[in-house]
């Protein structure tokens, strides 16, 4: 199974680059309801994902920041606890099931590393679901043809 058949493309994904603003990120995560979103460079490279709790700490540990004042913090200058390990195009379906594990999506770089997009863990866990419902209708189906044997 190729990873490609998995894929979000990145025109389909919230991301933010890595010179936005804390306002923008909370603005764009709020609207669109995610706890967490990819971050990009200036030349497409995937370089981390953003979560709420990262937005939470810097508010906690920045003296003085209110939500007016997140416009002059940019997203690089905020520390990410979390590692979205990203995987390339091209790696194996294990590979992208044990990130997944761990993460509620994973990132997908082509061969110089620039994001093409994600693979959210709902999709896999959907696809395996769907393999063990037809593993068991064929399981079912021998043991029908079996009986009538």
């Amino acid at each position: 199974m190729n990873i490609a058949f998995f894929l979000t493309p990145k025109k389909d994904v919230i991301y933010l680059k890595s010179n936005s603003t804390m306002r923008q990120a909370l603005e764009k995560m709020e609207f669109h309801g995610y706890s967490a979103v990819p971050i990009v460079d200036s030349k497409g490279h995937y370089i981390g994902t953003l979560t709420e709790g990262d937005l939470l700490w810097k508010l906690k540990n920045t003296p003085n920041l209110t939500f007016e004042n997140t416009e002059k913090i940019r997203i690089d200058e905020i520390q990410q606890h979390t590692q979205n390990t990203p995987v390339s195009i091209n790696a194996k379906i294990n590979d992208l099931i044990s990130r997944a594990i761990h993460q509620n999506f994973v990132p997908v770089t082509d061969d110089q590393g620039v994001f093409i997009g994600i693979v959210r863990r709902r999709e896999i866990i959907l696809y395996c679901a769907k393999l063990l419902d037809d593993q068991e209708n064929d399981i079912l189906n021998l043991a029908n043809k079996a009986t009538r044997n």
